[in-house]
């Protein structure tokens, strides 16, 4: 994954709401060749709003390159609390990665306790939970390429005896899946009322692949299973990451990329719909950033929402720009 910084550039706008009070709960840090994205660049992307706090999600980065392979994913959480140090130190209004999620074999089951308890030792005050990725497709032209996940991984019963190791600490799920498996989310939300399960990318509405140019089809199947989600009470939506190319807008096909108004135009029937099912209170908006900057800008971005919400209440938006992400992942009122 690339961005290109001089095509970002070609659609320049000017941030909306300066003032309002932004958490950004799904961003990634890393190191790859010809692929970065670290503090630095966080910080440039974020200074054009009002972000007070950030949390961090796991990408695979950073993993330790010895001793036992199962706590190779704690590497990640070290270096982002050092990240996270880092950010405090430079007095700067936004405090980065105030929440970190990281990785771990849930397949392990009770096993996987000591990778949890690793994470935790690795940072007491931020750690939040784990995302193990579900997000598979039978489509080759689907499924990521890298780190693919297991068919049915979420019914999987030595995934959820795992699973169960997560509530007995009070860690949060980050569920990462496609549209198609959102039955399997059902599933997983009813036997574990208890959970505190968060939504990743309006659970992943295809667009590529045997999903290519089926967006009504596509759009009928993910509304019932958003609606169907929305009904059990231990589920949170993250709304946004619909900017990759797996979901099939193509923006980053463009020869310059979208205005907010344009992102809005397109976007709008997904995020209402969520946000209608959930509730304000639980929803929160998201970057994703830097993957979905392969198609649009930080400030675009997030002006597309503030425009989506400019007729909302005041608490409602304070709640989808803000406080359920501060309730979520119990972070320090900023």
């Amino acid at each position: 994954m690339t961005t290109d910084r001089a095509w970002l550039d070609l659609t320049e706008e000017t941030v909306l709401e300066p003032e309002l009070p932004i958490i950004d709960p799904h961003h990634h840090l890393w190191d790859r060749p010809e692929n970065r994205y670290l503090l630095d660049d966080l910080e440039e992307d974020a200074e054009t709003h009002d972000v007070r706090q950030t949390v961090f999600i796991e990408c695979g980065s950073m993993y330790r390159e010895d001793g036992p392979s199962d706590l190779e994913p704690v590497g990640e959480t070290e270096f982002v609390e050092g990240v996270a140090v880092d950010s405090l130190a430079r007095a700067n209004q936004l405090r980065a990665c105030t929440g970190i999620v990281g990785s771990a074999d849930l397949t392990l089951g009770r096993e996987v306790g000591r990778v949890l308890a690793a994470h935790l030792a690795a940072s007491p005050e931020r750690f939040r939970g784990i995302r193990h990725r579900a997000a598979w497709d039978a489509s080759e032209e689907v499924s990521p390429t890298r780190a693919k996940a297991t068919p049915g991984l979420l019914v999987d019963d030595a995934f959820r005896e795992g699973f169960g190791e997560l509530t007995a600490r009070g860690l949060s799920f980050e569920a990462w899946l496609f549209h198609p498996q959102i039955p399997e989310l059902v599933d997983l939300a009813g036997a574990f009322p208890d959970a505190t399960i968060i939504v990743n990318h309006l659970a992943g509405p295809l667009g590529v692949g045997p999903y290519a140019g089926r967006r009504p089809e596509v759009f009928a199947q993910w509304k019932a299973g958003i609606s169907e989600l929305a009904q059990h009470p231990n589920l949170v939506m993250k709304v946004g990451g619909i900017q990759m190319p797996v979901n099939g807008f193509g923006w980053h096909e463009r020869p310059r990329p979208p205005t907010s108004d344009e992102l809005l135009a397109v976007n709008r029937d997904w995020y209402l719909h969520a946000i209608d099912a959930f509730g304000p209170e639980r929803c929160m908006f998201e970057s994703n950033f830097p993957v979905d900057k392969q198609s649009c800008s930080y400030t675009v971005l997030w002006n597309q929402f503030k425009k989506l919400t400019a007729g909302f209440s005041k608490a409602d938006r304070a709640a989808l720009f803000h406080d359920t992400a501060l309730r979520v992942y119990r972070l320090e009122a900023s």
